[in-house]
């Protein structure tokens, strides 16, 4: 069984949840990881920005 992050209902749901796959995240292991969910994407999004802010940056040293 997958877990998922509901994005429409604001918590975890398993594979017979409601939520439109479209407005969840996931699949993930666990109901543990997929409250992670929100936490996990803003910690990537953080890293990705930084990464892209020294790639901009490369030719301006």
């Amino acid at each position: 069984m997958s877990w998922w992050w509901s994005l429409t209902h604001g918590r975890a749901e398993d594979d017979s949840g409601d939520t439109l796959p479209q407005h969840r995240l996931g699949p993930y292991d666990t109901r543990e990881e997929a409250e992670g969910a929100l936490e996990a994407a803003r910690r990537r999004t953080e890293e990705h920005d930084a990464r892209d802010a020294l790639e901009d940056d490369w030719g301006r040293r």
